[in-house]
């Protein structure tokens, strides 16, 4: 299997909370895509967009799947997605990234300051 970019349409369901959309899963989205490459999830949010209205939210992950028709029960059952797509006025669309990161390392300049003191060897002045 291939590891490609999987994306559904949201569903902004409360309109006192204009920001919010829910996160169908696959089989239950009005929209769905299976590209091989993030950046081919932006035309096909300006094509739903110009479908379903301007402010619109998708929602993106990484999937091992060869074919939208036959996803894996997995992807459907367990949809996390890792990105979240939000169009704004002017064309634009706002990513957020919800995946893990790591820690950054630790600050060095802190490691450092945590040498050991030598003993002094016997005999030896102060």
């Amino acid at each position: 299997m291939t590891l490609r970019w999987l994306m559904t349409l949201g569903e902004r369901t409360r309109p006192d909370t204009p920001t919010y959309a829910e996160c169908p899963p696959p089989g239950e989205a009005r929209a769905a895509a299976l590209v091989d490459d993030c950046g081919q999830l932006f035309p096909i949010l300006s094509t739903w967009r110009s479908q379903f209205g301007s402010d619109l939210t998708a929602w993106a992950a990484q999937v091992e799947v060869d074919d939208i028709e036959h996803l894996p029960p997995h992807v459907t059952e367990d949809w996390g997605p890792e990105l979240r797509l939000d169009t704004v006025p002017g064309g634009y669309v706002v990513v957020s990234d919800y995946r893990d990161h790591e820690q950054p390392s630790t600050n060095r300049l802190r490691h450092h300051s945590r040498r050991t003191t030598l003993d002094a060897a016997p005999g030896a002045h102060p």
